[in-house]
């Protein structure tokens, strides 16, 4: 059978458990249809990158599946009658990760990092102004008179040519 992974966005203001009442109902509709869903993970509420149906934030789920391609057609198109899911992702895959997914190690990594230095998040790193930043390879701005000269004169050319 074909393999899939599906990542599908909750509206923010419902709630984590009812988010995974909607992956159960899900996998009941897959398995229904003659699949299966191995992995499920939650990866929580994070910040969208732009608006969706006015929300700013969603509840992220992903699903390793296991089923025929009629099956997956059926999933999605409850996922599109449901007004909670949002956006919903599906790509066939040639075969399941093992372990975590990367969302989850990134996030696993952070945590532990943080939990390391003592710190709680705050939201942002470095702080400070913008002065305050390394310039890299690009050096010093140098003088910068000679930019007035010459803006100078292309307000002479501005006149004479008026």
């Amino acid at each position: 059978m074909p393999l899939y992974e599906t990542v599908f966005l909750v509206r923010q203001d419902v709630s984590g458990q009812a988010v995974d009442e909607l992956v159960e109902q899900y996998k009941t509709v897959l398995s229904e249809n003659g699949g299966s869903v191995g992995r499920v993970e939650n990866w929580g509420l994070k910040t969208l990158s732009y608006r969706i149906n006015k929300n700013r934030k969603a509840h992220f789920a992903l699903m390793d599946i296991e089923a025929p391609s009629a099956a997956v057609q059926e999933m999605e198109r409850q996922m599109r009658l449901n007004e909670d899911v949002l956006r919903t992702l599906t790509i066939k895959v040639d075969e399941h990760e093992d372990g975590p997914s990367v969302m989850k190690q990134k996030r696993d990594r952070d945590d532990r990092r943080r939990r390391e230095r003592g710190e709680r998040d705050e939201g942002g790193e470095g702080g400070g102004f913008r002065g305050d930043r390394d310039r890299g390879d690009r050096g010093d701005r140098g003088d910068r008179g000679d930019r007035g000269e010459r803006g100078g004169e292309r307000g002479e050319r501005f006149r004479e040519n008026a």
